[in-house]
């Protein structure tokens, strides 16, 4: 039985299979199998990676049955005591693996790391150093925006991997119940983490397992779809997670920084859309408190409190996604003018 699976998630990403792939197995470690879970791809990804790459296990779903649903097919599908989530819009550096199974071997409590996410076509940029949530239930990617020069080098604790690029002990994958299917995807990983940390598992940073992502390659940056999923998502994220009683104390400021989103959403011409994620997050919050309650809770609400980022300035936050979007859409203008 390999030590690590790597499960990647296809749909339509034909395109960027060759470079993944090729990078997976140019790793230093190489005690691995990989898995591609297919939902329902059109553009040939699966005669691909048969024909190219038939070391590789592929599970083809007949419908795409988003992210979260093929992730855990993926790992239900394999006996590995690590799962390496990845997107397939990405490159790995050839000791990133390795880094990552040494650092997640210095203690049982380690049920996560996150790789450093570099943007591909802006290779010293990073894209996140893995993820905070903060007291106001925003979650979002350390360093984002930042170069990576100068930066240290050592592992350390953060609160969770973003799931571009994460590994992940299975026995708390399982211990918590996996991914949540009905996300479907966006904040997935952020749900993870938060539930991780309820558990008692802990998530550390690894700055030297580096791994090139092509931002939103596969469903583009400010798509109605994606609006809207991280709209209701946000909503059902904090609603399964946030501590309480502390909840009843920090709720206005989370109400006034989703109005203030709303508002945002409005003034750039998508508040429809995401009135409508904010809508369908409210319909399906029966169901979501019911998952509240099958969280293992193995840490006080207070302890969960202190793991937690202070508010952040969220001008702050859109300055740093903004960077990010106006780089990855420069450089894509760019191509289009020298091609």
């Amino acid at each position: 039985m390999p030590q690590v699976a790597f499960v990647i998630t296809n749909w339509n990403g034909k395109q960027f299979l060759n470079a993944c792939l090729s990078s997976i197995f140019a790793q230093d470690f190489q005690d691995f199998e990989v898995l591609l879970v297919d939902n329902a791809s059109t553009d040939g990804s699966v005669d691909f990676v048969r024909q190219t790459f038939p070391q590789v296990r592929v599970i083809q779903n007949e419908a795409n049955v988003g992210l979260c649903a093929a992730n855990n097919r993926g790992i239900l599908a394999t006996q590995a005591e690590f799962i390496f989530i990845l997107n397939n819009d990405t490159e790995l550096a050839p000791d990133c693996l390795g880094r990552l199974v040494q650092a997640i071997q210095t203690g049982p409590h380690i049920g996560m790391c996150a790789t450093r996410m570099m943007l591909t076509d802006r290779r010293e940029m990073v894209e996140s150093a893995g993820i905070v949530v903060d007291r106001a239930g925003i979650a979002w990617g350390l360093d984002t925006g930042e170069l990576a020069t100068g930066q240290p080098d050592s592992p350390r604790p953060v609160f969770g991997a973003c799931g571009g690029a994460a590994l992940y002990r299975r026995e708390m994958l399982l211990d918590i119940g996996l991914f949540d299917e009905a996300f479907f995807v966006y904040l997935e990983d952020a749900d993870v983490a938060w539930r991780g940390q309820w558990a008692g598992w802990q998530c550390v940073y690894v700055p030297s397992a580096v791994v090139y992502h092509a931002h939103s390659a596969t469903i583009k940056e400010g798509s109605p779809f994606k609006i809207r999923l991280l709209s209701r998502n946000k909503v059902w994220m904090i609603a399964k997670n946030y501590p309480w009683p502390h909840l009843l104390w920090y709720g206005p400021v989370i109400a006034a920084y989703e109005l203030m989103s709303l508002g945002y959403a409005l003034l750039t011409g998508r508040g429809k859309t995401a009135l409508q994620g904010r809508l369908e997050a409210l319909r399906g919050l029966p169901k979501i408190l019911q998952k509240r309650r099958q969280v293992p809770r193995r840490i006080s609400a207070t302890e969960m409190m202190r793991r937690m980022h202070p508010i952040t300035n969220p001008l702050t936050l859109w300055r740093q996604y903004v960077h990010i979007i106006r780089t990855v859409t420069s450089h894509y203008e760019e191509d289009r003018s020298s091609s």
